[in-house]
């Protein structure tokens, strides 16, 4: 199994990384409460450490691409000084071990949580496509306006110059995925529009095309990634059939940006956060793959070892690890070595600031 193509060099973009076992984006709430800084203490060794074996592929934590788009509190940003430097901190270290780190861009709208925008900055508002709430929350977000709409392109790819250029991040990933603003606009059930934005296949995908090409424009194709979620229940989403709106998504992705650095797919047996038991009949993103090919995915679906060789080698696939990866800091190693896991500790996976434990302070395997 070390033959397996899981172990052997991909080229993504430019980057050429030693082997398909690629850190997913997990939230972890490591920065300060309000200014979105990074949290040196405790986040620059964090990514170290998983990036210690040479050539891995890092994703980051979902990060806001600006104070409006965002809503949590402990979640990093890209648009003031304090956090690009705090950033830049973080991928020299990852750089040093011999690995490469791409910058997760997040807005949420939506999936905010009002108090939390409110505390930070009375003047900011509850937005998203429509106004359609999330069965648990509270509040009804208010409609986007299309100068609103308009201007979120900008603050994406601004996002993504400052990730690249100011913070040294080998690219950005766009999250398309698990209800957040791009997959609200992109899915019926989440979008109602009535304007440019909303009704066709069509309509409903521009959003994210522009949010693509903005990206693109400002750090290059090669450098530019998107996540996608076809199936996710997660916060309130899951149209009835993702196919046709997810193939023409890829399809004209693939048209104008033929050189993406690659496209990252969550599994149907992924909702948010846990595993599901349940994958209805036809859920597969192989549909993606086959639009995709030859150009490199990334798949993530909560993997073990053996399944994570069988994807990789039956379908040439990357593999995300989220779970594992948390509390195996080594986890291409052991993966390679069929040392086994540490186990993770789920209730340490999101206590929020200056925090080492389930954070750093998982062990190294001893060979």
């Amino acid at each position: 199994m070390a033959d397996s193509k899981l172990f052997q060099p991909i080229k993504i973009g430019n980057l050429t990384l030693n082997h398909r076992i690629v850190l997913a984006p997990l939230t972890r709430y490591k920065s300060s409460e309000k200014g979105h800084v990074p949290y040196m203490s405790v986040m620059k060794e964090y990514y170290s450490q998983r990036g210690s074996e040479p050539g891995t592929l890092l994703i980051t934590e979902a990060t806001f691409i600006a104070q409006r788009a965002g809503g949590y509190k402990n979640i990093p940003g890209l648009w003031t000084q304090e956090q690009l430097d705090a950033w830049k901190e973080v991928t020299d270290a990852v750089h040093a071990k011999g690995s490469y780190i791409f910058c997760q861009l997040w807005a949420l709208g939506r999936a905010a949580e009002l108090s939390d925008l409110k505390d930070e900055d009375p003047s900011l508002e509850y937005v998203a496509p429509s106004a359609i709430k999330l069965s648990d929350y509270p509040d009804t977000p208010r409609p986007l306006t299309l100068d609103e709409i308009r201007e979120y392109p900008k603050l994406y790819a601004q996002a993504a110059a400052n990730a690249v250029f100011k913070a040294g991040f080998d690219g950005v990933e766009i999250h398309g995925a698990n209800g957040y603003l791009i997959d609200q606009f992109l899915q019926d059930v989440s979008n109602k529009r009535t304007d440019a934005y909303g009704g066709s296949i069509e309509n409903r995908a521009r959003f994210g095309l522009e949010v693509m090409d903005a990206v693109v424009n400002a750090v290059g194709a090669s450098r530019t990634a998107i996540r996608l979620s076809p199936w996710s229940p997660w916060q309130g989403m899951r149209m009835e059939d993702p196919v046709p709106t997810f193939s023409y998504l890829v399809t004209k992705i693939g048209q104008r940006h033929a050189n993406l650095a690659y496209i990252h797919v969550v599994e149907p047996r992924i909702s948010g956060n846990q595993t599901s038991d349940k994958v209805g009949t036809g859920e597969s993103n192989d549909f993606i793959r086959e639009l995709w090919a030859p150009r490199p995915l990334i798949s993530a679906g909560g993997y073990t070892r053996e399944e994570a060789i069988e994807v990789a080698d039956k379908k040439g696939d990357l593999v995300a690890f989220g779970r594992y990866f948390i509390s195996n800091p080594d986890l291409p190693k052991r993966l390679k070595k069929n040392i086994p896991f540490t186990p993770y500790n789920r209730p340490t996976f999101y206590l929020h600031g200056e925090v080492a434990e389930g954070y750093t302070d998982y062990p190294f395997a001893s060979e």
